[in-house]
């Protein structure tokens, strides 16, 4: 307990030192690529041809991990299984067969004690590791690695995937009943570059909701965990490699998603599949600006202290809400329009609830590139 208190973001901050240690230099401002994504060697859209099934997208992560375990590049992975009772809470394994990496498919929406494993992974006398996990697990595995003796040995290498949103796990099933029509028959569940949640069903029907039409009680930051909040790592910048969906204009037959490979660790392990993958340029206009001006002042606002009142009621009828997000989806920002826009706007949201609610830690959590993003908008003097 001790240890992960020594690592945890909320003692050592966001990036900073860390992205120093593993890059040997801190993001370059200057570069606005760079400044939003981190730091990356190669950058691609791609699709895992077949599809694994029963993956959350397209499978690639798992197939990476697979991959490395089976040639021998690791031996464990240390990741996620559903937990017994539910599809979307989790538990915290050291998978050490192809069967183990395989079930550990599909999304966990959940916060949970991923690096858990590591102390197995040492007692087993492991020398070598790939760790699958969100920012703050990388973070703090990161420094953990460099700090405990028992661990500098091993040879770790890390898979990350773009995390944001999580639900505190004790408000999930009221959030999820407030959302979905079946919230028993739920299997997964995604925050879409349609401007809709994607919600799978276990028939494999998928339930579409558009963020418009979410009740506004789903707007209480209190629904969210306070580390979720105080995120300044959306795109996982000091793993091996990140993959995710942000970045791929939206295509749900072909399962895209966006590789970002920051180390030649990752480069490895990106070769690995390679061949199973049909890669493409990013594509989309960058400039999303004035679509992110527009949303700012509403988020500024959500953000602020004070309202102890959320009316059960959608905010706007499920018929409005699919007509506003079809509207955005063809005029709205796309591709790497998109990730930075959603980088963008969550780099807002989260300065702005540290600095209403955490001001005591605003100067630890807040990393340097955060603040220039926010002068870009002016939003400081507003909130």
């Amino acid at each position: 307990m001790q240890e992960s208190l020594q690592s945890c973001v909320f003692h050592n901050g966001w990036l900073g030192e860390l992205e120093r240690r593993v890059f040997g230099r801190e993001r370059n401002q200057n570069d606005p690529e760079e400044l939003r994504f981190g730091i990356t060697r190669e950058r691609c859209i791609s699709t895992l041809a077949p599809p694994l099934e029963g993956a959350q997208w397209g499978g690639i992560v798992t197939r990476m991990a697979t991959r490395a375990f089976e040639e021998g590049l690791v031996e464990g992975v240390v990741t996620l299984h559903h937990a017994p009772d539910s599809n979307f809470f989790s538990t915290p394994v050291l998978a050490m067969t192809r069967g183990d990496i395989m079930a550990s498919r599909g999304n966990k929406p959940v916060l949970s004690p991923l690096l858990r494993s590591l102390d197995s992974a040492y007692r087993q006398g492991l020398q070598s590791l790939l760790v699958i996990g969100a920012g703050c697990h990388i973070h703090m595995l990161r420094d953990f690695h460099d700090r405990y003796p028992y661990l500098r040995d091993m040879d770790i290498t890390t898979i990350g995937i773009p995390c944001v949103d999580n639900i505190d796990r004790s408000n999930f099933n009221r959030v999820l009943s407030r959302i979905s029509r079946s919230p028993a028959t739920a299997c997964h569940m995604e925050f879409m570059q349609d401007f809709r949640i994607h919600i799978r069903h276990t028939d494999g029907s998928v339930e579409k909701v558009p963020f418009f039409s979410l009740p506004e009680e789903l707007s209480d930051p209190g629904i969210f965990p306070r580390a979720c909040l105080s995120c300044f790592d959306y795109l996982n910048s000091l793993s091996d490699i990140t993959v995710g969906y942000l970045a791929a204009e939206f295509s749900p037959d072909d399962k895209k998603q966006w590789i970002l490979v920051r180390t030649q660790k990752g480069a490895a392990l990106l070769d690995l599949v390679r061949q199973e993958l049909d890669c493409s340029k990013e594509t989309g206009s960058w400039d999303c600006s004035s679509f992110v001006r527009k949303t700012a002042p509403q988020t500024v606002e959500q953000m602020k202290p004070g309202k102890t009142e959320y009316s059960p009621d959608r905010k706007i009828p499920l018929w409005l809400g699919h007509l506003m997000a079809g509207m955005l989806n063809l005029i709205g920002p796309k591709g790497i329009g998109f990730a930075r826009y959603s980088t963008d706007y969550h780099t807002i949201r989260h300065y702005c609830y540290v600095k209403y609610h955490q001001p005591d830690l605003f100067d630890t959590l807040v990393p340097d590139y955060a603040k220039a993003i926010v002068r870009e908008y002016g939003i400081d003097e507003h909130c």
